[in-house]
C-alpha cells in the first residue's frame, strides 16, 4: 500500500509541474487524460470558464459496444477517435494535450494518436 501511495504522490508532482505550463482557453482548450486499471477517460476543458466542453470514456454506451475490455490500447484508440469526432462536431479543432502526469506511452500515446487521426491538432 505504501508503494501505491508513493507512486500516486509522484504522479501528482508530475501533474502539477506540467499543469503550470498548460492552460486551456476557449480558442485552444485542454485535452486531459485519466486512466484507471479498467478504463480510460478523456475530456476537453476550457480552463478560463472552468467547464468541460467534451468528454469520452470507455464507459460510454456508444463506446462500450465496440470494446471487450476498457483498460487496453484498443480501448484508448476507440476513445480517442470518439472524442475527436465529438469535438469536431462541437467546433473544436486545436487543443493542448495534458497527459495528466502519466508517461506519454502505452494507452496515453494511443489515445493521443487516435485523436490526431480523428482530426484534432496538438
Amino acid at each position: 500500500m505504501k508503494r501505491l501511495m508513493e507512486d500516486m504522490a509522484r504522479r501528482e508532482v508530475r501533474k502539477r509541474r506540467v499543469r503550470r505550463r498548460l492552460f486551456g482557453t476557449a480558442d485552444r482548450p485542454r485535452l486531459t487524460v485519466f486512466r484507471s486499471n479498467k478504463n480510460i477517460y478523456a475530456q476537453i476543458i476550457d480552463d478560463t470558464a472552468g467547464r468541460t466542453i467534451v468528454a469520452a470514456s470507455s464507459m460510454d454506451k456508444a463506446v462500450r459496444g465496440e470494446l471487450t475490455y476498457g483498460g487496453n490500447k484498443a480501448a484508448a484508440a476507440v476513445v480517442g477517435k470518439k472524442l475527436a469526432e465529438i469535438a469536431i462536431r462541437a467546433g473544436i479543432r486545436k487543443v493542448v494535450f495534458d497527459r495528466n502526469g502519466y508517461a506519454y506511452h502505452g494507452r496515453v500515446k494511443q489515445l493521443a494518436a487516435a485523436a490526431r487521426e480523428g482530426g484534432l491538432e496538438f
